[in-house]
């Protein structure tokens, strides 16, 4: 029953990453949050793996919505590889910085943050695109913040990305589809920093390495590889303002939570 819960989850996730560009990560932590709870993990070291596992999974959400969106010729690979220069390092960073907050701390942070990204979809706020597309020291700059902010929440950075690309002067579609793409160096370098930091840390379950638990990380990988390409479909075929708010009030509902 468990790995059925984590095949789901990964389909969620993965309509969720080629639809906003957000990779399933604000779904797949708090999910994995609770189905660790549940199964009586040790409350040290559960949020820090849904992180890791988090993160992990978005690698795979990642390649297929890249695929995805490529062939609709959307992703800015010029703007993609500057960011990603910055994003290695910020990815990992902040994979060593959530190592130093305690797991009931981090998971206040992760509601705080789910809450604040339900707001902004909900209200739909979003900078005016007044600005020109940044140069190579401002996207590499923005890069690091991405990176280290998204590695802490176990995200593909979308909710970051795609607001600084369009303010910069980038459409919607082409910022979405560019976010993808950053997604998969924020997830790769998160992941491994991850694992490096919780490698010998006690209270780990079976089938762990490090911060990431593979069962979750099979099961969820599975599902969104196929759900990915879906909703990369969706996102330029269909309006999703609905489903922004469906998701924007689950969002809202896991972040209170969280906080309560």
């Amino acid at each position: 029953m468990e790995f059925v819960l984590y095949l789901i989850l990964g389909a969620c996730a993965g309509v969720l990453a080629g639809l906003f560009g957000v990779g399933g990560g604000l779904i797949i932590v708090p999910v994995l949050v609770f189905s660790f709870t549940a199964h009586g993990m040790d409350t040290d070291v559960l949020t820090h793996l849904a992180v890791g596992t988090s993160l992990a999974t978005i690698v795979f959400t990642s390649i297929n919505s890249i695929l995805a969106h490529h062939r609709q010729g959307a992703v800015q690979w010029p703007l993609m590889v500057w960011m990603t220069v910055g994003i290695i390092l910020g990815s990992f960073v902040g994979g060593v910085t959530a190592s130093y907050i305690q797991g009931p701390i981090l998971q206040k942070i992760i509601g705080t943050f789910a809450i604040l990204v339900s707001l902004q979809m909900v209200l739909d706020l979003r900078p005016k695109s007044s600005r020109p597309v940044p140069g190579k020291p401002v996207l590499t700059f923005a890069g690091v913040v991405i990176g280290w902010a998204s590695a802490i929440f176990g995200i593909g950075g979308g909710s970051l990305t795609v607001p600084f690309l369009t303010w910069r002067g980038v459409s919607m579609q082409r910022a979405v589809a560019t976010s993808s793409a950053c997604g998969l160096p924020i997830a790769l370098s998160g992941a491994l920093s991850f694992m490096v930091v919780g490698w010998s840390e006690p209270g780990l379950p079976e089938w762990s390495l490090g911060y990431v638990y593979l069962p979750a990380l099979v099961g969820i990988a599975l599902t969104s590889m196929f759900f990915a390409r879906f909703g990369a479909r969706l996102a330029h075929t269909l309006s999703p303002r609905l489903l922004k708010r469906l998701f924007a009030l689950l969002l809202f509902s896991v972040g209170l939570s969280f906080l309560v």
